[in-house]
């Protein structure tokens, strides 16, 4: 049975895990010391390696063989948490384990020692969707627990954690991984799935995936089927309008040409582009040229790097920062306008003419 890329390549050590040094390095050497802590909250966006942290971390302290703070993978210990066995390891979802009820029966749990490893640990994934008595009843967990005791809680909301929670808590925050990071990666992966992806396509996944791992693998696998990647391979199978086809677009809207962006816009309508993510990759464009406008030098690094600088040099001189602008908060209109039901191909199209007059 085929398994996703993103469950295939999920870390199995704190070393695979991509961009997170500042978490992985500093989680490693409280392992290798035993100086651990009975509660964990990590935060971040989404596919940023916050579970895949915590399910480490809890093979890890469990580990009968760890290597400089990484589980080894091998013994029983590992295994049977990897594979669900030991149930002193249990991994809990706050998004339908969040009344103060499911607490409570944690609560009756943790007193008990662990029967087949060292310590117990629970991992509450989405915990900010608890409610208030459940976040009350964890509190009471956190203030004393049992010296076998780990808690991982992991959030993408922190602002939605109360400040008793989080002040009991070794915070670690997960920041969105770096496209060249990303890129490599996935570039790594495909060759080990036995296709090929070059590299202009993995920069563009990886920009797409807007620093989360688990998005760049998902896209990926939804590119590969069937062979080798290109960048044109991607631009087709997720409805992109393309580099060439945006800048035709854009640069008609910055002339005041609305017949010549219409057109434009319904060859890639026709070609079968997702109106969603045309207007995600013209906001993309537009972005770098108002960057290109304002930071003529030093601002390559904000760049999304899908165009270059003669392109965006070319674009941004026909039109003033204030137009830039108010191009794309019209684009980030027509946006809502798409995911709210008014069809895509009208919202789109009602937006070029806008932006045109």
């Amino acid at each position: 049975m085929y398994q996703a890329l993103y469950r295939k390549w999920r870390p199995r050590t704190f070393d695979d895990v991509a961009g997170q040094e500042h978490v992985t390095q500093t989680l490693k050497r409280q392992v290798a010391l035993d100086r651990l802590s009975h509660a964990y909250l990590f935060v971040g966006t989404r596919g940023t390696g916050k579970t895949s942290c915590a399910k480490i971390l809890a093979r890890a302290v469990n580990c009968e063989s760890p290597a400089d703070g990484n589980p080894c993978n091998e013994c029983p210990s590992c295994r049977g948490i990897e594979g669900g066995a030991i149930l002193d390891v249990l991994e809990l979802d706050a998004a339908s384990n969040n009344r103060v009820d499911d607490v409570r029966a944690l609560l009756d749990e943790v007193v008990y020692t662990p029967a087949s490893v060292r310590k117990r640990v629970y991992i509450i994934d989405e915990v900010h969707m608890m409610t208030s008595q459940a976040f009350s009843a964890l509190l009471q967990m956190l203030e004393e627990p049992p010296e076998h005791l780990v808690f991982i809680l992991a959030t993408t909301e922190v602002h939605k954690v109360p400040a008793t929670i989080v002040s009991r808590c070794q915070r670690f925050s997960f920041k969105r991984i770096p496209a060249d990071i990303v890129a490599a990666r996935l570039i790594k992966i495909a060759r080990a799935e036995g296709f090929e992806l070059e590299e202009a396509a993995a920069g563009l996944l990886a920009r797409l995936s807007d620093g989360a791992m688990r998005d760049a693998l998902s896209l990926l696998d939804q590119c590969s089927a069937g062979g080798d990647v290109d960048r044109e391979r991607v631009l087709s199978a997720l409805g992109l309008a393309g580099e060439s086809r945006a800048v035709r677009i854009v640069s008609a809207v910055l002339d005041g040409d609305a017949p010549r962006a219409l057109k434009a816009l319904d060859e890639v309508y026709m070609a079968g582009g997702d109106m969603t993510a045309v207007i995600g990759e013209l906001s993309r464009l537009t972005r770098d040229c108002l960057i290109a406008k304002l930071m003529p030098r030093g601002g390559d690094g904000l760049l999304s790097g899908g165009y270059d600088a003669a392109t965006l040099e070319g674009l941004s001189g026909k039109a003033s920062g204030e137009k830039l602008y108010g191009c794309l908060d019209a684009m980030a209109r027509s946006a809502q306008e798409i995911t709210r039901g008014l069809g895509g191909r009208l919202a789109a199209e009602l937006c070029v003419i806008k932006l045109c007059e």
